[in-house]
């Protein structure tokens, strides 16, 4: 059980592209109980985009409710979480970093990004069932040419780090490799 809430752990995800961050997650969600809900934060957009969501629904299976968020949403989610997840329900928020994406405005931050990324942290780890969410980690590669480009990587830096201050536990992926970096694992693999 989580020390902050007494409701759950809430477990941050991290790690570049490809890593197994998802994979990872999904596997630790359906092991902490049998209830789950994904919340999906990927903006469909082309057609490579939706068969990646299309692969991601089938390896998740049956046994999931599925909340899509759209754009338009994403400024408001940490006053809507609550009403989204049920009382012992696990929650895999799939991502923060695609969530950051959606909340730029005119390619940068959102005036008080910052204070909506830790109201977004705080309503995590205040749910009535164990949290996961994934987040890419961005910054460990090249500085971005262009300003949206650094922007972008700067707002999932933010995110990041807010998530991982109100988490638990924060697990960083390598080669598929899970690398505890705070807190301990609920569950044994």
């Amino acid at each position: 059980m989580s020390k902050q809430t007494g409701k759950g752990p809430f477990i941050l995800v991290t790690g570049g592209c490809r890593s197994g961050k998802s994979a990872f997650a999904q596997k630790l969600a359906e092991a902490l109980g049998p209830d789950r809900l994904f919340l999906a934060s990927a903006q469909i957009y082309d057609e490579e985009m939706r068969r990646r969501a299309l692969a991601h629904r089938r390896k998740r299976g049956a046994g999931w409710r599925l909340y899509e968020l759209g754009a338009d949403e994403a400024a408001g989610l940490p006053d809507k979480l609550g009403e989204m997840a049920h009382p012992g329900e696990v929650l895999l928020f799939d991502c923060l970093t695609l969530w950051a994406s959606a909340c730029m405005r005119a390619d940068r931050a959102p005036p008080g990004f910052e204070g909506l990324c830790r109201k977004l942290a705080a309503a995590l780890a205040s749910l009535p069932g164990p949290v996961l969410a994934v987040q890419n980690e961005t910054g460990s590669g090249v500085v971005p040419l262009t300003p949206a480009g650094r922007a972008f990587r700067d707002m999932s830096g933010i995110v990041g780090q807010c998530a991982a201050a109100r988490a638990d536990c924060v697990v960083l992926m390598v080669c598929g490799l899970p690398l505890l970096l705070k807190g301990k694992l609920p569950v044994s693999f």
